[in-house]
């Protein structure tokens, strides 16, 4: 029995995330009222999340074009070719909300989704990598929070069987009521066998692939385009439950079909389910798409045709099958034990109709969906400079040695193994680098090819100085792929932010992406795919602006990559890069001195690249045994960082003060090398024009700070190793 559709009111408009002007704007479009379904697939399609209309004005001014891409923007994921008629493809997507209501199931979906949107486009997945998040360490959720968001990243990921190679985990009361948790898939195709969401050919199939649909995140897009209040745990019927085993059956079933010419177009169903893939197709192939409810494969009884269209079950496509080839696709999910049903058409109307039960749910104009989504030119206002802290405006409260051993041991710069033990780093074989270091390597295949991949941003630059934030966030990407001596080739998104209703969290983002297009330009790093998460703020405290970079990059010999660690004793340590001591927005000012202030440190393009592009011809060239880009915590905490991965001490023959030691300047490198080497490359600095200082040896087990006692490294193993095991293992 037919169950009776609601009265569409302004409370249930409402309730939809559509604003009373929106919904005029649906009145005039359709020129009558929507039924409750077309409501419905307004309200996924129009929201923030699905439709970019606060971000997509801005977003058209990022660099997204090289000759070594083949896909930028637009699809399910960004594709670079890498040569050897081999195609990269890679994607970076949120899943904040769900993550915050649900850790285990939202962050295990967040990595379902984005593998989807890499193998959708043909490629097998080869790395996984994410950044997170999280409030202060005090608050009462916060525990529960990065345990149940690194266990279901590790559950799904684990059991799909894609190593996770890399990530960023930081800790600020900024996200105590909305983390961020943010995923990140890298896969390998063949550069001419690349499959798009656009469908083509009127009267041809449209086909639903792998599990079935259920109730479970009906509204996850419309949520995830909103601001929590203080109900925010009633929004967990929203969140997506995912089941890796299936997943895995669908990749390699949609592998399989793909290689037997059987598709012609292929779309995830991922945010806002079955409506956003088949209007996409649709839209994208000029084309119209009638689909009938009736055929979709359900795991729940009466569901309805509101419930069918917004369901955001995982492990689902929809593809626009070769009609010659249908039986012999079947033929394949069947063998993989997946559902496959053929739920509509492609037809010649641009019209976008939903039957269900013999009766018409939805008839609407499908570009228009899409193309008559609103967009907004948010007012915005610039983030006003903060002062420029000077050195000798820090008074040090403690030595040197006894401050970087707290900075070490520091939420933000102890070690995450606690948390990347969790994940399955060496599965297939073809990790390089594991977790730990400045990027991960991942071969391709069985040859010495390799990709470098990492996830960067420093969110506290960002809220002081959009864009330079968005700069720096960029070049540190840019500096951790060239540190494994790999060529940085291009970058995914994930843009998180506040309110984009209120002017200042607006202004964040015009800022940051204005950083973010700068520094692409001036690095030839292109941004491919991304996504942009808004609405990121809890009873109006708004996060702090979070542009998360996930770069990759390519090098011709992995058995050639630099990595961190000391690796003999009596080698010459160099300081590549100009140091100013800068201690604005510095982990040594907030951590050691209690003080979160000041401009960070600017970002020099120019040196940006020409000091990497050296490092990177070190590091071909075989001159230099350890590569260490600065960052966080400056000069000391690198030093310290390389010191425990080789268990190798040092001596600083340099004096230096607290600027010195923990400034965070940019554009630069420590490396390693011989003492004849050593010399070769000042000279080779001083012919490019690059600043290099010779600031001590390698040896010893200790860590000696000119001027301050030596600091076991031991001592600095412990520090470093305890604070996250520790932590998560009280019950306070």
């Amino acid at each position: 029995m037919a169950r009776t559709e609601p009265q569409i009111t302004p409370d249930l408009v409402a309730e939809h995330g559509l604003k009373p002007d929106e919904y005029q704007r649906i009145l005039k479009l359709i020129g009558r009222e929507p039924t409750f379904t077309e409501l419905g697939i307004f309200s996924a399609m129009w929201n923030e999340h699905c439709s970019y209309k606060s971000s997509r004005l801005h977003l058209r001014k990022l660099p997204t074009k090289a000759p070594w891409v083949i896909q930028g923007p637009g699809e399910n994921a960004g594709v670079i070719d890498i040569g050897d008629g081999l195609a990269c493809v890679f994607k970076m997507e949120s899943h904040n909300h769900p993550s915050f209501i649900e850790p285990y199931q939202g962050a295990g979906t967040g990595v379902g989704g984005i593998l989807r949107d890499v193998f959708t486009m043909g490629a097998r997945p080869i790395a996984c990598l994410n950044l997170l998040r999280f409030g202060a360490p005090d608050h009462p959720k916060t525990r529960h929070l990065v345990s149940g968001v690194v266990a279901g990243i590790g559950g799904y990921g684990n059991s799909f069987g894609v190593p996770t190679v890399g990530g960023s985990v930081n800790f600020h009361t900024r996200y105590d009521g909305n983390i961020l948790v943010n995923a990140m898939a890298v896969g390998i195709a063949k550069a001419d066998s690349i499959f798009y969401a656009k469908a083509t050919g009127v009267g041809r199939p449209i086909v639903y692939l792998g599990s079935k649909t259920g109730r479970d995140g009906i509204h996850g897009a419309t949520m995830a385009s909103a601001s929590f209040e203080a109900n925010a745990e009633e929004k967990r019927p929203t969140v997506q439950v995912g089941d890796p085993f299936s997943e895995k059956l669908l990749l390699e079933a949609c592998l399989e079909i793909m290689a037997k010419g059987c598709v012609i177009a292929i779309q995830d169903m991922g945010a806002a389910g079955l409506t956003s893939s088949a209007v996409e197709m649709g839209a994208k192939g000029n084309l119209g798409i009638e689909l009938d409810l009736d055929s979709v494969p359900c795991r729940e009884e009466g569901m309805s045709a509101y419930e069918m269209m917004l369901s955001e079950s995982q492990e689902r496509m929809l593809m626009v099958l070769d009609p010659a080839k249908e039986a012999e696709a079947e033929a394949v999910f069947r063998k993989w034990g997946l559902d496959f049903a053929i739920v509509g058409k492609t037809t010649d109307t641009l019209r976008f109709v939903v039957k269900h039960q013999g009766e018409i749910k939805a008839d609407l104009p499908i570009m228009e969906l899409g193309d008559e989504a609103p967009l907004y030119d948010r007012p915005h206002v610039k983030t006003p400079a903060k002062p420029v802290i000077a050195t000798g405006d820090v008074k040090p409260p403690m030595n040197h040695a006894a401050a970087l051993v707290q900075l070490i041991g520091s939420p933000d710069l102890c070690s995450k193994r606690w948390v990347w033990e969790q994940y399955d780093h060496l599965i297939l074989g073809n990790t390089v680098q594991q977790p730990g270091g400045d990027a991960a390597v991942v071969r391709i295949g069985d040859g010495p090819v390799g990709l470098a991949m990492c996830t960067d941003v420093t969110q506290r630059y960002c809220e002081a100085d959009p864009v330079q934030g968005g700069r720096q966030a960029v070049a540190e990407a840019w500096r951790n792929i060239t540190a494994v001596g790999a060529l940085p080739l291009a970058l995914t998104d994930n843009l998180n932010f506040g309110n984009p209703e209120k002017p200042e969290y607006m202004g964040q983002f015009v800022g940051c992406l204005e950083g973010i297009g700068d520094a692409a330009r001036a690095l030839d790093f292109p941004i491919v795919s991304g996504n942009v998460s808004l609405y990121n703020e809890t009873q109006g405290r708004g996060i702090l602006p979070t542009p998360s970079i996930g770069g990759v990059g390519k090098i011709d010999d992995v058995s050639k990559a630099a990595s961190l660690s000391f690796k003999a004793a009596g080698e010459e340590i160099l300081l590549i890069g100009e140091t100013q001591g800068w201690l604005g927005q510095s982990m040594y000012l907030w951590q050691i001195c209690g003080r979160e202030e000041g401009a960070p440190p600017p970002v020099d393009l120019t040196a940006e690249r020409r000091n990497g592009d050296f490092v990177r011809g070190l590091i071909h060239a075989g001159h230099v045994t350890a590569v260490h880009d600065l960052s966080d915590g400056g000069l000391a905490v690198a030093l310290a960082e390389m010191a425990m991965a080789g268990k190798i001490g040092a001596t600083l023959s340099v004096s230096g003060d607290h600027g010195f030691l923990f400034g965070e300047d940019q554009a630069r490198y420590v490396v390693t090398a011989t003492s004849a080497k050593a010399g070769e490359i000042e000279s080779a600095a001083r012919a490019a024009g690059v600043p290099v200082t010779r600031i001590g040896k390698t040896g010893g087990d200790t860590l000696n700070l000119a001027g301050e006692a030596p600091i076991s490294i031991a001592e600095l193993v412990h520090a470093h190793e305890d604070w996250l095991p520790v932590y998560m293992s009280s019950s306070k």
